[in-house]
């Protein structure tokens, strides 16, 4: 039996330390060393705040300072949306596995020099969208293989909160720079969106409501995988919560209720076919932040490939830079290659 857990450094004091620290303490596999921050003060303030109990964690008023620390093995990347794939690299370049919170990159380039460079220096890098390794997921694949709903026709995502004025930060910055509501979590809608078809997007279009920074506050579109295959996404700081998609096929519909779950929440999947039956389904909780640190810490200590891969990052960036497009231009945009 392997022992042995990865050493994780934090670059970065973000608000999502509250849900990742507590993870990569409590993973398996995994073990909190350091954690860094430009602010004077933060980075103790942060580690005292949501992991008060762990000895001999350091902390650093410097990024670089983190990954000039031998000790530290892969870094978990929480840092401003414009800054993700500037400090990834920085991170490649000293030999560090790199977890990057969504988005990766603002741009495919980019996306494209982080796997040359992963490459180059032979490490492991993956896009942190941490639903993705809830059990719900692969229980709506297993009954989507079952043939309940057929096969499918459309999927709409929705992902909305009210904004609060202590988040007011992610409309500060145009869309360009990273701000707004498509890149915080539009992420999720074309992820989730994308995750059922079989095929590449074709085309996107979208509408978006923007604030004086030039972010986005809402977006709502449509993006074609051919063949009569849509998927629809609506996402919003101006809506109630709502983190839901919703898959149609020729045979019946599926719904996943939560996708945004607390690990104390019990998920709910409701399911109906074409022939009258009926189902909804409450499954055990579960901690998709643990999930997520545990399986990087596995596939990188194994040397295996992760669940989602650098290409993946590069097509959901692709397909949401063209979303952007469509909305500024007012124009449908075509995806190619």
């Amino acid at each position: 039996m392997n022992d042995r857990k990865l050493r994780w450094g934090i670059l970065g004091a973000a608000r999502v330390n509250e849900r990742l620290m507590p993870a990569i303490v409590e993973a398996s596999n995994a073990e909190l060393v350091a954690i860094a921050s430009r602010r004077p003060g933060a980075a103790a303030e942060t580690l005292a705040k949501y992991a008060p109990r762990e000895p001999g964690v350091r902390t650093y008023d410097n990024l670089d300072a983190l990954l000039d620390d031998a000790d530290v093995e892969a870094v978990y990347l929480p840092l401003a949306n414009h800054e993700h794939a500037e400090w990834t690299l920085r991170a490649i370049q000293r030999g560090k596995h790199v977890l990057c919170e969504k988005p990766m990159a603002l741009t495919v380039a980019d996306i494209d020099a982080i796997e040359a460079a992963a490459r180059q220096h032979g490490v492991t890098v993956m896009e942190g969208f941490m639903y993705r390794f809830h059990p719900q997921h692969a229980r709506v694949r297993d009954l989507i293989d079952s043939g309940i709903v057929g096969d499918i026709r459309s999927v709409r995502a929705t992902y909305s909160f009210m904004m609060r004025p202590a988040r007011l930060y992610r409309l500060a910055e145009s869309v360009e720079r990273g701000g707004g509501a498509m890149w915080d979590i539009g992420c999720y809608a074309i992820h989730s969106a994308r995750m059922f078809f079989d095929t590449s997007p074709v085309a996107v279009t979208a509408i978006a409501k923007y604030v004086e920074s030039g972010a986005d506050i809402t977006t709502s579109g449509v993006i074609d995988f051919g063949n009569g295959k849509h998927a629809h996404f609506d996402f919003s700081f101006e809506r109630a919560r709502r983190s839901e998609y919703e898959i149609i096929g020729t045979q019946g519909g599926l719904k996943c209720h939560t996708v945004w779950q607390l690990p104390g929440d019990v998920p709910v999947l409701s399911w109906w076919t074409e022939d009258g039956r009926q189902c909804e389904e409450r499954l055990p909780p579960a901690n998709h932040f643990r999930l997520e640190i545990e399986h990087f810490s596995e596939r990188t200590l194994t040397g295996k490939a992760p669940q989602l891969s650098l290409d993946d990052a590069r097509n959901n960036c692709r397909t949401i830079v063209a979303a952007l497009q469509s909305a500024a231009h007012g124009r449908t945009e075509q995806l190619v290659g």
